[in-house]
């Protein structure tokens, strides 16, 4: 798979032949694209966040999708919501962000390596999102992140995330309930971060580790059952057709699924937790109309 930015006179060239960009203008997304000698055919594939994770330049370890949409859930990203990202990277977690809270929500985007920060920014301009993601060249951990009271969601990719607690925690709507993820590899930061998050007031601490088991499903042929004969009397044993997806009845294949041995390896630690809203004193006019009553 590959990405490609189309140009009017541009071409792209692989060992199957060469696809001039010109061709490729006005078709629909999914249709087989030939070569003009026939030699060969590529699919043209809408971008989404899925498969941009996959061709994505790499200038950091990156997040994958069943981590991302296990973060996304739980900080109910959704249309309108305003989530803060400490730690741009690759922008593999920005792009999915994006597209959960637009077309009115907000993603601020904090990147602690200045020439990371600027590439991210220049792809986000590149592919539409600069109006839903702020990409900010900051250090959270000794420079907070430069907003008060606005988000919901707030996820947190560092080294070190309960350096950037404290500054976290002012970032939340008050009147709200907030949400936070970190994100580490190691079981020493998961130790402090929780350490922090409790001593910061935090609730439901819980850390999950997300690993995807494929199954390999197959059609397994299966000998037809004696039913021309008559069951034994007194046996206990009935023998029926298999019933096929359609209603319809078979006795040679049968579909079969079993797990696959091995799984892929570890990839982070997810830290979760919740920052209830701030209870509202009564104001003493209020307290008076009530003894009032």
């Amino acid at each position: 798979m590959k990405n490609i930015q189309i140009t009017i006179d541009g071409k792209y060239q692989n060992r199957f032949g060469t696809f001039f960009h010109h061709d490729m203008i006005g078709k629909q997304w999914g249709c087989k694209l030939p070569t003009r000698t026939n030699t060969g055919f590529i699919y043209l594939l809408e971008p989404t966040p899925e498969l941009w994770t996959l061709v994505l330049p790499h200038r950091t370890q990156i997040l994958y999708q069943p981590d991302i949409s296990l973060i996304s859930s739980f900080l109910e990203l959704r249309p309108g919501t305003k989530v803060i990202e400490a730690g741009t990277g690759s922008g593999s977690f920005s792009h999915s962000a994006a597209r959960s809270v637009s077309p009115d929500g907000m993603v601020y985007s904090y990147e602690f390596h200045q020439e990371r920060a600027e590439k991210a920014k220049s792809e986000f301009a590149d592919h539409g999102l600069s109006h839903i993601i702020t990409s900010s060249h900051r250090d959270v951990c000794k420079d907070g992140f430069g907003i008060e009271k606005q988000v919901t969601a707030v996820f947190l990719d560092l080294p070190s995330p309960w350096e950037a607690l404290e500054h976290t925690k002012l970032t939340f709507d008050p009147t709200r309930v907030g949400r936070i993820c970190c994100f580490s590899p190691c079981i020493e930061q998961v130790q402090r971060t929780c350490v922090e998050l409790q001593r910061l007031g935090f609730h439901d601490i819980r850390m999950f580790e997300c690993l995807v088991r494929p199954y390999d499903i197959q059609m397994v042929s299966n000998e037809a059952l004696p039913l021309d004969k008559p069951t034994p009397k007194g046996s206990g044993k009935i023998y029926k057709r298999q019933l096929n997806m359609d209603g319809s009845t078979s006795e040679n294949v049968v579909l079969a699924s079993k797990p696959m041995p091995s799984v892929r390896g570890h990839t982070s630690f997810l830290t979760f937790a919740l920052l209830l809203p701030v209870e509202k004193d009564i104001s003493e006019t209020d307290q008076v109309a009530h003894d009032s009553e």
